[in-house]
C-alpha cells in the first residue's frame, strides 16, 4: 500500500479515489477504471484493493471499536446528525457525482435520493436515543433487555443506488456502536469516498468508518472470511450471496442478505386503471434497476386490453436520454456487461415466442428501450429470473386464486404491488402473497421504521427501525434475582 495522491475531478467535484483506512487515505499499487454509463468515458482510476487492504481495514475497525462502543448514545447520535449536516451541505456534489457514476437521474438524486441519505443518519441517530425495552418480571426476577455493540461490520453495497443503500447500512451500524468496513460496488464507488470525507469532517473518530474498493471478489472474499468481523450485510445477487454465506460460515458470522426479486404487480378489474397504469410505468424507474420493481404485470383478463392500450400510450411518452437533463425520465443502464445481460434475456424470450408490445431492443450507447413482453410462459426464463433492466412482462389471470398462484410462483419473495378498488380483496390477497413488502394502490413507499427484507431467495433477515439494531447488536437479557442485595453494605 502507498499514500500517494490519487484523485479525480467529476463535474468540478474532486473525489479521492484511494481507500479510507484508519482515518487515512491509502492507495493500492493497482487500479481499475470507473466508467460513466452516460457516455462510456473513464471517470476515474480507482485503487484496487486486495487481501492486504482488507486486513488493514478490519484491523483499523477492530482497534477503533472499544472507544466507539464506549461512546455514549448521545454523542454517537450527535456525530450522526453532524454527518447528515455534511451530506446536506454537499448535496449537489453528491448528486452530480453519483449521476455521472451510475447514470441515475440527477433530478431524483437532488430531490429524493440524497435527502434520504441525510435522513438515514438522522433517523437512526434518533432511534438510538429512544431504543428501549420495558423491564419485565419472571417469578419476581427482573429481566432487562439491552443492545450491546457487536464489533466490526462488513457492509457490501450495490451499484443501483450506491450512497442511499450504503448509508441504509452504515447509519444503523454506527448508531449501534459498531465500527464499519464499507465495500462499495466496483461500478459506482465514488460517493462512498465522499462519504468518508464527510464523516471525518463531522468528527467521526479514525477507524470507525473505513472504505475499501475492489474489483470482483478479490477483496470481498478476504473481508467476509475474516475472523474479526462480527456482522456482514450484503445487497446484491443470489450467486454472490451464496459465496458470501459460504465464506462467513467458517466463523459463523451473522448475515443480513437482500437479494433482489421478481416481484408481481397485480391489477384487478375493479382497480382505478389510470392509477394501475401509473404504477406499472413507474417500474421503469432507474432504467429498471430497482430490486423492488414489480416487473411481472399480472392483469385480470376482462381489463387487459384497456390496461395495455393505456400503458403503451403512457410508456411511449417517456423520454430516454442524458440523466443530467431535467426532462429525462429514463437514463442509461449501468455498464455494458449489464446491457448485454438485459438484451440476452429479451432476445431469448423473443426467440421462444414472446411478443414485444413496446421496445425489445438496444439503443445507442448504454440505453435499452423500455420493453413490455407478452405471450410469455410462467416457467420461462424471462418470467422466473431477475433481468434488472427496463423490461416488464404481461400475463393475465381470471380469478383471485389464479393471481395469487402466478404471483407466488417464483423462487423470489421481495415485494408485491396490488391495484384494486376492493379493500377486502386487498387484505385477502396481500395475506396470501409471499413477499417482504406489499404495496396496495401505491409503490415504493418506504418508512425507515418498517422492517425491510425478502422471503425465499430474496434474502435473509430484516433491517429497518429496531430490526436494524437487533441485527447490528448483540441483544442481551440480564436477569436479576429478587432481594439480591440484602448483604450489600
Amino acid at each position: 500500500m502507498t499514500r500517494e495522491p490519487q484523485v479525480a475531478v467529476i463535474a468540478g467535484v474532486t473525489v479521492d479515489t484511494r481507500h479510507w483506512i484508519g482515518g487515512e487515505r491509502v492507495a493500492s499499487t493497482e487500479t481499475f477504471a470507473d466508467i460513466s454509463p452516460i457516455d462510456g468515458s473513464v471517470l476515474a482510476e480507482i485503487s484496487r484493493g486486495t487481501a492486504m487492504e482488507a486486513a488493514a481495514a478490519v484491523a483499523a475497525a477492530k482497534a477503533a471499536f472499544p472507544g466507539w462502543a464506549a461512546t455514549s448514545r448521545a454523542e454517537r447520535a450527535r456525530i450522526l446528525h453532524a454527518i447528515a449536516d455534511g451530506v446536506e451541505k454537499r448535496l449537489e456534489d453528491l448528486a452530480i457525482v453519483e449521476t455521472c457514476d451510475n447514470g441515475a437521474l440527477l433530478r431524483s438524486h437532488r430531490r429524493g435520493v440524497m435527502p434520504r441519505v441525510a435522513h438515514n443518519f438522522r433517523f437512526f441517530a434518533d432511534c438510538l436515543l429512544t431504543l428501549d425495552h420495558e423491564d419485565f418480571e419472571t417469578r419476581g426476577h427482573t429481566n432487562h433487555v439491552s443492545w450491546d455493540p457487536a464489533g466490526p461490520c462488513v457492509l457490501i453495497t450495490p451499484w443501483n443506488a450506491p450512497l442511499m443503500l450504503a448509508t441504509w447500512k452504515v447509519a444503523p451500524a454506527l448508531a449501534a456502536g459498531n465500527t464499519v468496513v464499507l465495500k462499495p460496488a466496483e461500478w459506482s464507488p465514488l460517493t462512498a469516498s465522499l462519504l468518508a470525507d464527510i464523516a471525518a469532517q463531522a468528527g467521526l473518530p479514525a477507524g470507525v468508518l473505513n472504505v475499501v474498493q475492489g474489483y470482483g471478489s478479490e477483496i470481498g472474499d478476504a473481508l467476509t472470511s475474516h475472523p474479526d468481523v462480527r456482522r456482514i450485510s450484503f445487497t446484491g445477487s443470489v450467486p454472490t450471496a451464496k459465496r458470501i454465506s459460504a465464506s462467513a460460515a467458517a466463523n459463523l458470522t451473522p448475515l443480513s442478505l437482500e437479494l433482489g426479486g421478481k416481484s408481481p404487480l397485480l391489477v384487478f378489474a375493479d382497480a382505478d386503471l389510470d392509477l394501475a397504469v401509473d404504477l406499472a410505468v413507474e417500474q421503469y424507474d432507474n432504467a429498471g434497476q430497482v430490486c423492488l420493481a414489480g416487473t411481472r404485470l399480472l392483469v385480470e383478463e376482462s381489463v387487459v386490453e384497456d390496461f395495455t392500450r393505456r400503458f403503451v400510450e403512457k410508456a411511449s411518452a417517456l423520454k430516454q436520454g442524458d440523466p443530467r437533463d431535467e426532462a429525462t425520465d429514463i437514463g442509461p443502464n449501468i455498464h455494458s456487461r449489464q446491457l448485454e445481460k438485459i438484451d440476452g434475456f429479451v432476445q431469448r424470450a423473443l426467440a421462444a415466442g414472446a411478443r414485444a408490445v413496446i421496445g425489445g431492443h438496444r439503443k445507442d450507447g448504454q440505453y435499452y428501450a423500455p420493453t413490455l413482453l407478452t405471450d410469455v410462459a410462467q416457467d420461462s426464463e424471462i418470467v422466473q429470473e431477475e433481468v434488472f433492466g427496463p423490461v416488464l412482462t404481461l400475463q393475465t389471470f381470471a380469478t383471485d386464486d389464479d393471481a395469487v398462484r402466478l404471483a407466488n410462483d417464483t423462487r423470489f419473495g421481495l415485494a408485491a404491488t396490488i391495484a384494486t378498488g376492493d379493500p377486502e380483496r386487498a387484505e385477502r390477497v396481500s395475506a396470501q402473497l409471499v413477499a417482504g413488502t406489499v404495496w396496495i394502490n401505491c409503490f415504493f413507499v418506504r418508512d425507515l421504521q418498517a422492517p425491510f427484507g425478502g422471503s425465499r431467495q430474496s434474502g435473509v433477515g430484516r433491517e429497518g427501525g429496531t430490526w436494524s439494531f437487533d441485527f447490528y447488536c448483540d441483544v442481551k437479557n440480564t436477569v436479576t434475582a429478587p432481594n439480591g442485595w440484602k448483604n450489600h453494605g
